[in-house]
């Protein structure tokens, strides 16, 4: 019998006040119909029916993401916790982080959820611009975002997270110095720092804005990055930044290729078979409305496939790869079951181009090679 990795879940709450037009995640503007209690009863139904994939395990995180998970109320999340303690077994020292928008943010709401058991906000800032927020199409102005933040320390939360976006419409280089500035006053534990794109079935993918040409983007993030470093923010993934001690374990977890749960509409699963070691994901359907109609029947489930061998090497690097540390060599064996030798091809490839290092016993990407991460993995196709 294999050791798994660790085991996270994640619950996807698919509504939003209105949807952003950069925005392509499953979510839906919320109207009157949407009712909290039907769709936390779905949630635990959906979270029995994958119950058998996760016997015998703890686990060591929750996320709970969106849309926006802040819609609801502190009543509603408590229950959805408590239906899941009941299911599963929880790490003593459980990280459960939510997702929060400034706009929803209320004292009250807030507190509640820390009395529910959530102990990291995820608060969606994106910017500290009126006009930069209202390009993005965001509901909250400067200083909700900023009364949010407050109000996350009011309320006994400790280690909470604030995303900003850069290469935002005609955006600055000053401008985008300003958010971080306005961010680091706030003294948030991590912060989320990640490029605008236009992906596709957006708005802006359709009626693309005028973004930042490449130079400015790189002088953009070079410059941020470095008052982020100035100020204690270790860049430790692509777009993550921590203090000490407060790297986001969730997505760490997905990244060093761990296991996950997921649970609502939409929500993708990553799980290991102990036995045979294959690794195995599946998706609930993505519509809240069928979601809801066959939560906890298997119509609930939009897909599943396995990650095949010829998959595993450019399955674990992309992940791997993104974190500044790397990883270590044995855990190329123990996340894949495969022999270090299907690396090797592709490895020696990046060393002799100076975009992979070995160091202490890690693989990591060199500077040069984690600003190009799409050139490093498209050496490791077909090993």
């Amino acid at each position: 019998m294999l050791h798994p990795p660790p085991l996270g879940l994640y619950i996807h709450i698919p509504w939003c006040v209105r949807k952003c037009p950069y925005c392509d995640f499953n979510s839906h503007a919320a109207n009157d119909s949407v009712s909290e209690q039907a769709y936390v009863s779905a949630l635990l139904a959906d979270l029995d029916q994958d119950l058998p994939l996760a016997a015998g395990r703890t686990v060591e995180t929750i996320f709970i993401g969106g849309g926006t998970p802040s819609l609801f109320s502190a009543l509603s999340i408590d229950e959805l916790l408590e239906g899941v303690a009941q299911r599963l077994a929880l790490a003593p020292d459980i990280e459960i982080t939510l997702e929060a928008n400034p706009g929803t943010a209320e004292s009250a709401r807030f507190e509640g959820y820390r009395a529910a058991g959530v102990n990291r906000l995820s608060i969606g800032v994106q910017s500290f611009d009126e006009a930069h927020l209202q390009r993005l199409g965001r509901i909250h102005g400067r200083e909700e975002a900023i009364n949010a933040a407050y109000m996350a320390r009011e309320a006994g939360f400790e280690n909470f997270n604030l995303d900003l976006m850069f290469g935002l419409p005609d955006q600055t280089t000053e401008q985008a110095l300003v958010d971080i500035e306005t961010a680091l006053s706030l003294k948030p534990t991590h912060l989320s720092f990640y490029q605008l794109t236009l992906e596709p079935n957006t708005l802006f993918h359709k009626y693309p804005p005028p973004l930042p040409g490449d130079e400015a983007i790189w002088e953009i993030q070079g410059a941020c990055q470095r008052l982020l470093v100035e100020h204690g923010y270790a860049q430790y993934e692509v777009s993550a930044y921590a203090q000490a001690g407060r790297r986001c374990r969730h997505n760490l977890n997905y990244w060093q290729f761990g296991d996950y749960l997921g649970i609502g509409a939409g929500a993708h699963g990553k799980l290991t078979d102990p036995i045979t070691g294959r690794i195995a994901r599946r998706w609930k359907v993505r519509h809240p409305t069928l979601f809801l109609e066959h939560a906890g029947r298997p119509a609930s489930i939009g897909g599943h496939d396995f990650v095949e061998p010829a998959e595993l090497p450019v399955e674990f690097l992309m992940n791997h790869l993104r974190l500044r540390e790397g990883f270590p060599e044995a855990a190329y064996a123990e996340r894949t079951g495969l022999d270090n030798q299907t690396l090797q091809p592709g490895l020696n490839e990046c060393i002799e181009a100076g975009l992979i290092e070995r160091c202490d016993g890690r693989i990591r990407c060199t500077e040069t090679g984690w600003n190009f991460l799409d050139n490093v993995l498209e050496r490791f196709l077909g090993s």
